[in-house]
């Protein structure tokens, strides 16, 4: 499959501490990839990389094989639409204002709001089920809600890729559910590139089609899920040794990872040993 996003030879970082040197990986189009890694190891760096929120000191990010810092503004945001972690409002704006920001990167100066973008946002809001909400103020919303209602902003954008900074953070399992489920819906139904940042190796396999595994600035595996996702690369990236076994319901894979807790059964060390 062709790629949509591509790193070339990226050196990028923060006050002169580059996290990647000479980085070259490729977002598959069409597909959900997941970057998965240690805390700190730079994968929201590489992903606000891919935004152009992060100049690179040396190297380029293309898309579709042109260079994003030679991109206009407006351009890039009619292409590529990026959900930072934990994103915050103006006080009192409403979801519907909130989602109307979205079509800003179609509108010039003196351009008017138009059918077609009253219907990117209705169909927007309806796609991530806030339209009901469309008249409460974006701070009062529970962190689920808030969290539908920016991805309805990024979706009114209408750009074929969507980046997300962990977009679960700090959201309960069902609402962690519903927001990975949206994403999904998005890439099935419409063909979205989705890239995202996520913590939990067990939903990044999951839901990701491609998932990519960073360690010490490098990419230390990157592949289906179900091809790369092992003990091995449990032990090496995340420093922690586990069992990965089969998901029940998905067939994907799992990890158990070995620590403290109540046993129930076998005991701990004859599991561990395979006695």
């Amino acid at each position: 499959m062709s790629s949509s996003l591509q790193t070339r030879d990226l050196s990028v970082g923060y006050d002169h501490n580059l996290l990647f040197e000479k980085l070259n990986v490729s977002i598959p189009k069409g597909e959900i990839s997941v970057f998965v890694g240690s805390n700190g190891c730079g994968k929201s760096t590489l992903l606000r990389s891919l935004a152009r929120l992060l100049k690179p000191a040396e190297g380029s990010v293309l898309l579709e094989g042109k260079n994003l810092q030679k991109m206009s503004s407006r351009n890039l945001a009619k292409e590529l639409g990026i959900l930072p972690q934990s994103p915050t409002s103006p006080e009192g704006l409403t979801v519907h204002d909130l989602v109307k920001q979205g079509r800003y990167p179609h509108h010039s100066w003196l351009s008017r709001w138009t059918e077609e973008d009253t219907k990117k946002v209705d169909d927007a809001m309806r796609a991530t089920r806030v339209d009901s909400l469309k008249e409460r103020p974006v701070d009062e919303l529970s962190g689920g809600q808030r969290q539908r209602a920016w991805i309805a902003m990024t979706l009114a954008q209408d750009t074929e890729i969507i980046l997300l900074d962990e977009p679960t953070t700090y959201l309960d399992m069902t609402h962690q559910i519903d927001v990975l489920d949206l994403l999904y819906d998005l890439n099935e139904k419409h063909n979205r590139t989705i890239v995202m940042v996520l913590h939990d190796i067990n939903l990044a396999c999951r839901y990701a089609h491609n998932i990519i595994a960073i360690k010490d600035g490098d990419v230390f595996a990157q592949g289906k899920p179900e091809e790369i996702v092992s003990c091995e690369l449990i032990r090496t990236v995340f420093d922690m040794d586990c069992q990965v076994t089969k998901d029940p319901l998905f067939g994907t894979p799992h990890c158990i990872p070995y620590g403290k807790g109540r046993c129930i059964g076998e005991n701990l060390h004859e599991v561990i040993s395979g006695a």
